[in-house]
């Protein structure tokens, strides 16, 4: 037999897998696949115009239009992102030879027969998690590679009953050969070969904290993406966007590296950011050089001086003062000050509350206004007005921007020294800046505290702004209706029905009224999930605790690769930064580095941590690590390319090497966490000494996949 022709199945590199005997059957179901998806993908291209067409409405008409446009269109993309390769493969059940085959997504004929089952349901848990030891009601398992939309090969694992001279079984070969793979610029699509010990991670319950804990190549970060899938399917908290996912990873590189997994899995909606893109200032700040300083700012006692730093803003006037209106003075007495600072809600953020403060301040002065011939909008609206009041009120509670808070924190000692009494004074003088706002990596989490504690200036401003167009609007609208009323000569007086406030208000708008632009990262998050969790500082801590107030977390990391140090144990670190119930899973099979590199990254990081967790690499490439000159540097990436068609580099320690069509180079901070088939680690021992130079080493060697080279400045090991 030559080759196969029929139309899912390309397997002319595989003949004897391609005998009709063994494909028919999988032929006739993506057949019927193939219908069912070009008939779900009309029914919502229609629905979706459907909704387009209906009127926007107002409010929550219009937001559930919204939500019902961005559903269908989620929906569509992700269909349109494959075809028959929706399909990941079947299981076959034992006694009863049921077929069930396995998707990314759910899928039903016009009859509801069921055609694909998701992968995330209770359902396709034994495609997953079966193993000889344990398979989970499984007489057999097929798992089908997929190229450009067909079948180039696919393997099956017998578990009880099967006929084990099949051509097509190759136990665990359809995982071992995805590893061998080349990498692209991209993550991988790896959902149909997970592992059993990463499946069981991915599905646990989100009450609480897990922890993930794993060496290089375990799978860390493919457990964290379809850990946020699955929970945004299974979670109650988290469907039908009753809550969200907030994804947190180590660097823009990363970022970028992993973009396509979630929406292949059907998932638009999981926001993905890095610590530095919780604050605005977080684009500019350079690290901090001194390390002194970086400790000082990063400990977590440093978030403490936030709260009062800004209480000292909101301490009320000891005096009183006379407040003109339009008609009379009323006196506004120090004790009036004090009960309308004590106005705001608990937990209103400063700039908020100055509102509350305001309108406090008001209702005391309308209350001691004698005059009965002035309503008392009329003497709120001459209160306004009133100049020396207005900046009283902006003197005593003024709207503070965070930056001007933190930075006055580094330029001001005294200040310093009232709102962190526990520093001493070499701490304070080191602290110190001239150039208070030149923010760093360090400053971010005192930035983000202050922003949360004091709110969004802009907010505040923005519904002042609509307050006041409101309030011209209802002047207008009194001199419209008194107008109405004075020239209406019907025998009914209709039009003093405009009195009403029912009817006035109908008459008003909010059209043209600034809204805010919210703070898309500022959350609640129903859950967390965050990558290269190690190297977070327990200030770091708070602002992810800040957004995620159900403490549902998803904690992934190696304490091995942290490079500043990890001594403690995970659950005793995540207690001190006010996390609790926490639970701890561990990945310590290497899925990605060949065991020729694992061989010679170990005695790197046990050098320095004899107790790391060092993983268990599964395959070998038979390529033994390569030591040359610094000098061939050039010549042996060339040809690599030249020798491969595909596949990626990685230069790691030489920066000056300029970035090229499938080659990177970066430094060992930000490749952690990406994979390369090549890795060209220039120069080691100019990492540095101690814990951070031998992680940087460790993590730099454990990014290959294929093969490790090692240059020095002169050739040698």
């Amino acid at each position: 037999m030559t080759h196969a022709t029929s139309r899912a199945f390309d397997l002319h590199d595989h003949p004897a897998k391609a005998d009709p005997a063994l494909i028919a059957a999988d032929e006739a179901h993506f057949a019927a696949i193939e219908t069912s998806l070009a008939r779900t993908v009309a029914e919502l291209e229609n629905r979706l115009a459907d909704v387009r067409r209906q009127p926007g409405g107002t409010g929550q008409e219009a937001m559930d239009r919204d939500l019902e446009v961005h559903r269908l269109g989620t929906r569509l993309r992700a269909l349109r992102r494959y075809r028959l390769d929706l399909c990941l493969g079947r299981m076959t059940y034992d006694g009863t030879g049921e077929v069930v085959h396995i998707g990314r997504f759910g899928l039903t004929d016009a009859d509801g027969r069921r055609l694909l089952v998701d992968w995330r349901s209770p359902a396709a848990e034994p495609f997953f998690g079966a193993t000889h030891g344990n398979p989970m009601g499984l007489a057999a398992r097929r798992r089908y590679r997929w190229t450009a939309g067909r079948v180039t090969d696919y393997w099956d694992e017998v578990f009880t009953g099967a006929d084990t001279a099949s051509p097509a079984l190759d136990d665990q070969s359809a995982f071992i050969a995805s590893l061998g793979s080349s990498r692209s610029e991209r993550m991988r699509d790896v959902l149909a070969t997970l592992q059993a010990d990463q499946d069981a991670i991915i599905r646990a319950g989100s009450r609480g904290t897990l922890v993930v804990d794993g060496g290089p190549g375990t799978g860390k970060t493919v457990v964290a993406l379809h850990r946020a899938a699955y929970l945004l399917y299974a979670d109650p908290r988290l469907a039908d966007g009753r809550g969200g996912v907030l994804f947190v990873g180590p660097h823009e590189p990363y970022l970028a590296y992993v973009a396509d997994v979630l929406p292949s899995l059907g998932e638009e909606g999981v926001l993905t950011c890095t610590v530095r893109n919780l604050v605005a200032e977080g684009a500019s700040a350079v690290e901090e050089t001194d390390p002194e300083v970086t400790r000082l700012k990063t400990d977590a006692a440093m978030v403490g001086a936030i709260e009062p730093a800004v209480r000292l803003y909101e301490e009320p006037p000891t005096e009183g003062m006379v407040v003109e209106t339009d008609w009379s003075e009323v006196w506004l007495s120090a004790s009036d000050w004090a009960e309308a600072f004590g106005a705001p809600d608990p937990g209103t953020p400063h700039n908020e509350a100055r509102d509350q403060v305001w309108d406090a301040l008001l209702d005391i002065l309308v209350d001691k206004h004698d005059e009965t011939d002035v309503s008392p909008e009329q003497v709120r609206r001459s209160l306004r007005r009133n100049a020396d009041l207005v900046d009283a009120v902006n003197r005593a509670w003024p709207m503070i921007e965070p930056t001007d808070l933190v930075g006055d924190l580094w330029e001001v000692p005294a200040y310093l020294r009232h709102c962190a009494p526990w520093l001493s004074p070499d701490d304070v003088r080191a602290l110190r800046r001239t150039a208070p706002q030149a923010w760093t990596v360090a400053d971010l989490p005192l930035l983000d505290a202050a922003r949360a504690r004091l709110g969004d200036p802009e907010v505040a401003r923005t519904r002042r702004r609509r307050d006041a167009a409101a309030a011209a609007e209802r002047e207008e609208m009194d001199r419209v209706v008194d107008h109405l009323i004075a020239t209406d000569d019907s025998d009914m007086m209709i039009m003093s029905m405009l009195r009403g406030a029912d009817l006035r208000g109908a008459l008003a708008t909010d059209a043209g009224v600034p809204a805010a632009d919210p703070d898309r990262y500022a959350g609640p998050f129903a859950h967390v999930v965050v990558d290269e969790a190690q190297e977070l500082t327990d200030a770091e801590w708070q602002m992810l605790l800040r957004r995620c107030p159900s403490r549902s977390l998803t904690v992934v990391g190696d304490r091995a690769q942290a490079r500043h140090g990890f001594a403690e144990p995970w659950t005793e670190r995540l207690e001190r930064v006010g996390l609790h119930d926490i639970t701890r899973a561990e990945l310590t099979i290497n899925y990605r580095t060949p065991a020729e590199v694992m061989d010679a990254a170990a005695p790197v990081i046990r050098a320095v941590l004899p107790d790391a967790n060092v993983p268990t690499s599964v395959r070998s490439t038979g390529v033994p690590v390569r030591y040359g000159d610094r000098a061939d540097l050039a010549g042996i990436v060339d040809d690599w390319l030249a020798a491969h068609a595909e596949g990626t580099v990685c230069v790691i320690g030489d920066l000056t090497f300029a970035n090229a069509a499938r080659v990177r180079s970066l430094d060992p901070v930000h490749a952690k966490g990406l994979e390369f088939d090549l890795v060209v680690l220039v120069d080691p021992d100019a990492l540095g000494t101690g814990i951070e130079g031998a992680v940087d080493r460790y993590v730099a060697m454990t990014r290959a996949t294929q093969e490790l080279v090692v240059l020095r400045d002169s050739a040698g090991r």
